[in-house]
């Protein structure tokens, strides 16, 4: 998953907005959309996780629906991405991306020691912005 919390570009590769936010926070529209919510506490070593984990956030980017990402990992291990979609349909067929499964099925075999994943509908949203 995602590691982009400190790289606006990374995160936002396609992004033309203007907004001065910081480098960890997804510009988003007015809800409703989605919250694709990925906790997870990291396998030791990196096994090619930072580099799938890049391509992950760049092959989001490119599909239908997507919005942007918020991620962050500690020392310990334990990390939250957040991707947000604009359907679940969108969500429905980023989960489907062969390459996607890839990385899916790579990450519970290797890279995760835990994870829990959830889809929550974002129908509010407000915050303190620069």
């Amino acid at each position: 998953m995602p590691r982009c919390s400190h790289n606006y570009t990374a995160c936002h590769p396609n992004s033309d907005d203007t907004m001065s936010l910081p480098a960890a926070f997804a510009p988003l529209p007015e809800p409703p959309y989605y919250a694709v919510i990925f906790a997870s506490t990291r396998t030791p070593g990196d096994q090619g996780y930072a580099q799938m984990a890049d391509r992950m956030v760049e092959l989001a980017a490119q599909q239908p629906g997507y919005l942007g990402v918020e991620s962050t990992r500690g020392a310990d291990g334990f990390g939250i991405t957040v991707s947000y979609w604009d359907s679940l349909e969108s969500i429905a067929a980023w989960r489907r991306h062969a390459e996607h499964r890839v990385a899916q099925e790579t990450g519970i075999r290797s890279w995760y020691e835990h994870y829990t994943l959830r889809i929550a509908k974002v129908e509010r949203a407000y915050g303190k912005h620069p």
